[in-house]
């Protein structure tokens, strides 16, 4: 059996980590990808239950970055601007120093959903927040326990 489970080995998001297109994203404060099934009923005789199908997957996410400067202004408002999609790949990663180890994964195809162009208060620190759609992923390091 591996190492007892331990608080410390809870992973922290405090140790999060991006990567757009290969370029560190060192302002990144939040990272979220998910897979969900798309999937149809099928009927069935002699059953009361509901049966259904995989059809396909829809990949989602939204990363949140301290503003700090206008990357992604410039990196996406060309392209949007003349109805252009532009995929990208985001590697998101996960590497707290008490953990069992990293873990990164690779998402591609990833076309942002919105460009925020202006969003302040005064007061408050700016940030901004991009949802985005990925086709498909990679696992590139996993953790395991030893």
């Amino acid at each position: 059996m591996s190492r007892a489970y331990t608080p410390a080995r809870i992973m922290s998001g405090t140790f999060g980590y991006a990567w757009l297109d290969g370029t560190p994203l060192p302002q990144i404060t939040k990272g979220e990808a998910k897979v969900s099934l798309d999937k149809e009923e099928v009927k069935q005789t002699g059953k009361r239950e509901k049966g259904y199908k995989i059809v396909g997957t829809d990949g989602k996410g939204s990363i949140t970055l301290n503003k700090i400067d206008s990357t992604m202004i410039e990196l996406l408002s060309d392209d949007m601007k003349a109805g252009r999609t532009t995929e990208h790949i985001l590697i998101l990663a996960l590497d707290d120093p008490d953990a069992f180890g990293c873990e990164r994964i690779q998402l591609n195809g990833v076309v942002f959903d919105e460009l925020p162009l202006a969003d302040w208060e005064a007061g408050k620190l700016g940030e901004e927040s991009i949802a985005f759609t990925f086709s498909s992923w990679e696992i590139l390091e996993d953790v395991k326990p030893e």
